[in-house]
C-alpha cells in the first residue's frame, strides 16, 4: 500500500495498552478508522474508534472482518496473537502488520529461545541454564553459589517469574512451576538464572528489522502494594523517563543490546518488525538484559506514548516499520516527564468482582484516563478486569507528573478501587538522600581516588629522581634546571595535559577547533602558576580514522591557543589507530615547556602568611574539567541534546555554549609575575576550589572565600539547579566562574589590579588566608553560597 493512503486500522487487544495506542493513532491525519478487537469501555470514546466483538486469537474472524471492512493495516497489541502468528496470517492476505513474525515473536514466547539467542550473540545477560526435568533443575539450584530467579519459559500473562530469597524458597518455586503446574504449560520448561541486583528499566524501541529507535526508558511497579510489597501484578504504575536513564545509558543500551539484538535476529533469519520491549537491569558491571517482549508494555505504553511530541505521528512510524523505512520518519520526544497510576479492582491480583459501576469526572489538563478492564453494560461503564483504569499525566518535572496523575484519580470512582500511592518512589528516594544532588563520583569520576593514587605513587616517582629533576608530584608541573637564552638563572618548567570528556561534546556537535584552544590552555595555565613563561608546545592527536578536515580544525585551534599564550607550535604527532578508536572518535594530549628565573619560581611558601588576599580572575565557563558531571546532568533532561537551544543563552546551542574554550591567562599575568607582586597562583582545574588552592599553600594555612564577591555565571546556575548539585560539590568540581586565583600581600593589590586592568582583566577580591585552626581544620571554606549560588 502507499504511505499516502488513508489507514483503516484493525487494532487487536482489549487492555490499557491498546486504549493508549488507539488514543495516539486517532491523532494521526493518516488514519480514517480504527477498529479495536475486542476493545473495552474506553475504545469507543473517539469518532474514529469502534469496538469489534472478536477475540484476539480468532484469526479466521479477524481476517474476514478485515477483508469486509477495507482494513489495510493491522496493529497487534498483546503478546498472545503475536506468538500465535497473527503477522503471518495477515501477510498471506496482503495486509501489513505492525508486529513481528511468528518466528521473531518467539523472543517473548520462549524464554529459553531468547536466552539462547543472547548467549549466541554475546548480548549481556545473567548466567542461566534451561531445564525440562525437575530433578536436574533442583540439583542445579542446590549447586550454584548465588541467588536465582525462576522463569516459566512460556507465556504466563506477565506473572511467570518467581524471585525466591533462599535456596529453600527456590526449590519450592521450582516445584510450583514444574510439578504443580501453577502456570500451566508455560512451566513445562524453566529458565533458572542468576539474580541480578540494581535498578530495573524498560526500554521500548521501534524497529523495522534494521533501524532501532528507543523511546525514553520507563520504570514499572510490579508489586501490588506500596513499598514494593505484596504479590506480583501485571503492573500497578509507571513513569518515564527515569532519572537514571541518561543519554549515555540509552546510547550504551542501544550499542550493546538493542542494535545487536536487531542485527542478530536479522542475521538469524527472522528480522524483527514492531515494538521491541527490553527489560534491563543496571548492574555494577553494566546494563544486562532481563527479558525481551515483542510488543508495547502495559503500563509502560501509557507513559511513553504521551511523551511523543505533537508533530510525531504514531501511524506513520508504525507503517514505516512495516515497510522497512523507519530511518525516514521523525520521532520527537517532549522535554517532559510522564507518570501513570493503575486503578485496580479490590482483591486483584487474586479474586475480584466485576460489574462495579465506574464514574469518571473532568480531569486536569494533560491528564489522560486509559481504560483497561472496563466494558459498557446497559449504557453504564463498569469494571471488567483486575486492572481497571490507568490515569496518566505529563508535566515538566517528574514530581509534577506524579502529582497530576494522583490529582486525576480524584475524578474517578468505583466500588473497591485501590491503587499504589508511591509511584516513582525510587526516583524520589535518590533526591531525598543526604547528598541530594548528582555528584562527580556518581558521574564516574572520583576525586578522592585520584588523590589517593597520587599518595600511593609518590614514593615510586621519587625513586626515579636524578640530578636536576624535581621528582615530587602533586603540583602543576615538573621542573628541570637548565639555563635558557634570555634568562639569568633559568629553570625549565614542563606540563602535560589533555582535554577530557569535553571531547564527547565536540564529537557530537562536530566542532573541533575550540578544543584545540582548550588543550593549549590546560597546559600553559599550569606553567604560569609557577611563574614560567611558555616557550613551545607539541600536540598529540590520535584517531580511529584520519578525517582531514577534523584534524585541520583541531590544529587550527591549537595554533590559536599558542598565539594567545605567546608560545610556538613546534611539532606534534598524528596517530591513526583503527580498532583502538572507533571511526569518528579521537583523543588529544599536549606537552609544553616554559622557563622561569630561579628566584621567581612560584609558589613562595616562605612568604605566604595569614591575612594575604585571594584575588580571582574570571573563567569563560566550565573550561575543561567536570564534563563527566556536565554530560550526566544534560543526560537527565528529556529531549535535551547538545543541538538544542542553550537553556541559559537562547542565541546559541547547548553544545556551542559548553564548548566555549578555556581562558588563557599567560599574557596578562606575566607583567604581574615579573614585578614580583605575586606569592602564589592556582589554576582552577579538576577538583575546583577545594582541591586546587591548597596545592600552593603552606600546610598550616587555609582559605576563606566569599561566594558573593563575584557573579556566578549562568552555566553554573543551570548545572546546579538542573542537576540538584550541592554547593560543596559545585565548588569541588567546577571553577564556578573563577579560573585563576592569585595569592598576594594586601599592599600589592592596587598595583596588581592596575596592571591587569590594562589587559582588560577584571579582578575580584574573593577571600583571604587564615590559619586552618580558625576553619575547624578545613583547607577551603566557601561562605555565603546560599546567597550567591
Amino acid at each position: 500500500m502507499s504511505s499516502t493512503d488513508k489507514l483503516n486500522i484493525l487494532l487487536v487487544g482489549a487492555g490499557g495498552r491498546e486504549h493508549a495506542i488507539a488514543w495516539k493513532l486517532a491523532q494521526s491525519p493518516l488514519v480514517e478508522k480504527i477498529f479495536v478487537a475486542p476493545g473495552n469501555g474506553g475504545t469507543t470514546t473517539n469518532e474514529k474508534l469502534s469496538c469489534v466483538n472478536i477475540g484476539v486469537s480468532d484469526f479466521s474472524k479477524l481476517t474476514e472482518f478485515a477483508l469486509n471492512n477495507n482494513v489495510n493495516f493491522v496493529v497487534a497489541g498483546p503478546e498472545q496473537p503475536l506468538v500465535e502468528g497473527i503477522q503471518n496470517v495477515f501477510k498471506k492476505i496482503g495486509i501489513p502488520v505492525f508486529g513481528p513474525s511468528l518466528k521473531a515473536a518467539a523472543m517473548e514466547g520462549s524464554k529459553t529461545f531468547s536466552k539462547d539467542f543472547m548467549k549466541k550473540h554475546n548480548i549481556p545477560t545473567a548466567a542461566f541454564e534451561n531445564f525440562t526435568d525437575f530433578e536436574k533443575a533442583k540439583q542445579y539450584v542446590q549447586s550454584v553459589g548465588h541467588r536465582v530467579v525462576l522463569k516459566a519459559s512460556g507465556l504466563a500473562a506477565g506473572k511467570g517469574v518467581l524471585i525466591p530469597e533462599t535456596t529453600e524458597e527456590a526449590l519450592e518455586g521450582l516445584k510450583a512451576i514444574m510439578v504443580n503446574k501453577e502456570f500451566g504449560a508455560a512451566g513445562d520448561e524453566v529458565v533458572v538464572e542468576e539474580y541480578l541486583e540494581g535498578e530495573e528499566l524498560s526500554f521500548l524501541a521501534f524497529s523495522d528489522g534494521y533501524t532501532v529507535i528507543p523511546l525514553p526508558p520507563a520504570q514499572d511497579h510490579k508489586r501490588a502494594l506500596d513499598g514494593d510489597q505484596g504479590p506480583n501484578t501485571g503492573g500497578m504504575g509507571c513513569y518515564a523517563p527515569t532519572p537514571i536513564g541518561t543519554k549515555d545509558l540509552i546510547d550504551e543500551v542501544k550499542r550493546t543490546v538493542l542494535q545487536p539484538t536487531i542485527d542478530g535476529m536479522r542475521r538469524d533469519g527472522y528480522p524483527f518488525v514492531g515494538m521491541l520491549f527490553t527489560g534491563i537491569m543496571l548492574t555494577a558491571s553494566g546494563p544486562k538484559v532481563l527479558e525481551y517482549n515483542v510488543r508495547f508494555g502495559d503500563p509502560e505504553t501509557q507513559v511513553v506514548l504521551p511523551l511523543l511530541s505533537d508533530d510525531t505521528d504514531l501511524a506513520e512510524i508504525m507503517l514505516a516499520c512495516a515497510e522497512g523505512r523507519l530511518d525516514a520518519v521523525h520521532i520527537g520526544i517532549k522535554q517532559a516527564f510522564a507518570a501513570t497510576v493503575v486503578l485496580a479492582s479490590g482483591g486483584y491480583p487474586g479474586k475480584y468482582e466485576k460489574g462495579k459501576e465506574i464514574t469518571i469526572g473532568a480531569t486536569p489538563e494533560d491528564v489522560m484516563v486509559f481504560h483497561a478492564g472496563t466494558t459498557m453494560k446497559d449504557t453504564k461503564l463498569v469494571t471488567d478486569g483486575g486492572r481497571v483504569l490507568a490515569v496518566s499525566a505529563v508535566a515538566s518535572t517528574l514530581r509534577e507528573a506524579v502529582d497530576k496523575a494522583y490529582q486525576g484519580i480524584t475524578s474517578v470512582n468505583f466500588d473497591g478501587m485501590y491503587y499504589r500511592k508511591d509511584i516513582a518512589h525510587r526516583a524520589f528516594k535518590h533526591s531525598e538522600k543526604k547528598e541530594t544532588g548528582i555528584s562527580y563520583a556518581s558521574a564516574g569520576v572520583s576525586i578522592d581516588a585520584g588523590n589517593l593514587l597520587v599518595q600511593k605513587i609518590k614514593s615510586l616517582v621519587k625513586s626515579t629522581k636524578r640530578v636536576g629533576a624535581d621528582s615530587d608530584i602533586g603540583g602543576f608541573g615538573g621542573i628541570f634546571d637548565l639555563k635558557a637564552a634570555g634568562y639569568r638563572d633559568p629553570i625549565l618548567v614542563s606540563a602535560t595535559d589533555g582535554i577530557g570528556t569535553k571531547l564527547k561534546i565536540a564529537h557530537d556537535c562536530n566542532i573541533h577547533n575550540t578544543v584545540g584552544i582548550d588543550l593549549v590552555a590546560m597546559n600553559v595555565n599550569d606553567l604560569i602558576v609557577q611563574g614560567a613563561e611558555p616557550l613551545f608546545f607539541l600536540d598529540y592527536f590520535a584517531c580511529g580514522k584520519l578525517e582531514i578536515d577534523v584534524a585541520k580544525d583541531f590544529v587550527a585551534g591549537v595554533a590559536e591557543g599558542c598565539l594567545q599564550s605567546g608560545c610556538a607550535l613546534v611539532g606534534g604527532e598524528t596517530a591513526e589507530m583503527p580498532g583502538l578508536y572507533a571511526p569518528g572518535d579521537y583523543d588529544a594530549a599536549g606537552f609544553t615547556t616554559g622557563a622561569v628565573d630561579r628566584e621567581n619560581i612560584l609558589p613562595r611558601m616562605d612568604q605566604i602568611k595569614a591575612g594575604d588576599v585571594l584575588l580571582g580572575l574570571a573563567s569563560s565557563g566550565v573550561h575543561s574539567n567536570g564534563f563527566s558531571l556536565v554530560r550526566k546532568i544534560v543526560g537527565t533532561q528529556p529531549g535535551l541534546t547538545y543541538h538544542s537551544p542553550c537553556p541559559w543563552d537562547k542565541s546559541t546551542t547547548l553544545g556551542k555554549a559548553l564548548l566555549t574554550p578555556t581562558r588563557i591567562y599567560v599574557k596578562q599575568l606575566l607583567p604581574v609575575v615579573r614585578k614580583d607582586l605575586v606569592k602564589a597562583m592556582a589554576h582552577i582545574t579538576g577538583g575546583g576550589f577545594i582541591d586546587n588552592i591548597p596545592r600552593v599553600l603552606p600546610e598550616h594555612l587555609g582559605v576563606e572565600i566569599d561566594a558573593t564577591s563575584w557573579p556566578l555565571p549562568d552555566v553554573f546556575k543551570w548545572l546546579k539547579a538542573t542537576g540538584n548539585v550541592s554547593a560543596y560539590e559545585l565548588s569541588r568540581t567546577f571553577n564556578c566562574g573563577i579560573g585563576m586565583v592569585i595569592v598576594a600581600d594586601r599592599s600589592a593589590v592596587p598595583e596588581i589590579t592596575r596592571l591587569l586592568s590594562e589587559s582588560n582583566e577584571q579582578v575580584f577580591e574573593i577571600g583571604s588566608l587564615v590559619e586552618k585552626s580558625q576553619l575547624g581544620g578545613e583547607e577551603v571554606v566557601v561562605n555565603n553560597t546560599d546567597k550567591a549560588w
